[in-house]
């Protein structure tokens, strides 16, 4: 913010999904912590009804008046892709977006005392919504969600397509190893992210790494004493200035979970009843769920590692469905024959993790 400046609004955009927008408001807590002339509004995106996602909601609105959030309309695509539902459903939220952010600028040139718009702050997944950044002249920021190396491999394998002219798909199976400047070792290509792999799912990823090359600049939620490495790597070639932010902890736990609930309290009370520092922790995200052969390759390995896990487990929505995951009614469905009795003292299944 400028010296001149009274007071300054940046909108957030994050994708559907409890997970991210975690993430994400703490981010945007970090920012109204540096400057109190600051106030952030939230567009939120929703696939439907989630009770977790208005509780947190209301929760922070009520601790922190200076972030406030407005929901979009529910105008969901035609589900004829799968895959291609969370972008297809950005895509027809830009006009929702474009009339709220008009509101604001409208307000601000109305009333000397409203903010002016100063910028979009947009989830890795919104890159389309730097187009209506553009419209109205503000800068955008990406918010990362995954880590640094992550974003060093996409930006990687694009420079590699783009400029080499290479076919990342052709690494499918290959005994190739590839030297990355975000990692410190050689990479085998076979091993590359799925994505990165499938002549369907690559172009989306290559337009997203082209899109983040012209942000203001990328806020990921990591630390530099965890990913020196690939944070040092950005400082080389056609890349914005990099951000790390973390670790972002919500110690408070605003809205995020009932503190009185049976469910949080039995999971509570299991991890204070084992050892210091010995449980292993699976959770795959709010979107996060996995095949039945998936589920019992991670149960194998779990159980061969001998350490002490808390799996939050979920089933994957019925196929050709846009649904997020959902708990499971019975996870020895799943799992292998016996796992449970196994692990019965070391280990423990949960659904969503409050």
């Amino acid at each position: 913010l400028s010296r001149r400046m009274k007071k300054a609004e940046l909108v957030f955009i994050p994708t559907p999904g409890i997970s991210h927008l975690l993430s994400t408001v703490e981010v945007a807590k970090l920012l109204l912590d540096r400057d109190e002339r600051l106030s952030i509004t939230f567009l939120i995106m929703k696939i439907r009804s989630d009770p977790k996602i208005d509780r947190f909601i209301n929760s922070v609105s009520t601790a922190c008046n200076r972030i406030r959030f407005i929901n979009l309309p529910k105008d969901e695509p035609v589900p004829n892709q799968p895959r291609k539902f969370l972008f297809s459903l950005i895509e027809t939220q830009i006009p929702h977006v474009k009339d709220e952010v008009s509101k604001l600028v409208s307000q601000s040139e109305s009333s000397p005392d409203s903010p002016t718009l100063s910028g979009f702050v947009l989830d890795m997944f919104c890159t389309p919504m730097m187009d209506v950044a553009n419209e109205f002249g503000v800068p955008s920021y990406i918010f990362l969600t995954s880590g640094a190396a992550s974003l060093g491999v996409q930006f990687y394998v694009q420079a590699l397509h783009d400029e080499q002219k290479v076919d990342p798909t052709e690494f499918k199976g290959s005994d190739a190893e590839l030297v990355m400047p975000c990692l410190a070792n050689p990479v085998p290509a076979k091993v590359l992210p799925s994505v990165l792999l499938n002549k369907e799912r690559l172009p989306h990823m290559l337009r997203q790494a082209r899109r983040f090359r012209e942000t203001k600049g990328i806020i990921i939620n990591t630390f530099e004493e965890l990913e020196s490495h690939a944070i040092n790597s950005f400082s080389k070639g056609n890349i914005p200035p990099v951000y790390p932010v973390g670790p972002i902890l919500n110690l408070n736990r605003d809205g995020d979970c009932d503190e009185e609930s049976d469910e949080y309290k039995d999971i509570k009370q299991w991890v204070d009843d084992q050892p210091l520092s010995s449980v292993v922790y699976l959770c795959f995200g709010s979107m996060g769920s996995f095949g039945v052969d998936q589920v019992k390759e991670i149960a194998c390995g779990l159980e061969q590692s001998g350490h002490r896990f808390l799996w939050s487990l979920r089933q994957p929505p019925p196929e050709g469905k846009m649904e997020p995951p959902s708990d499971y009614t019975n996870p020895r469905d799943v799992l292998p024959e016996g796992f449970l009795d196994r692990t019965a003292i070391t280990g423990k299944i949960i659904g969503w993790a409050p």
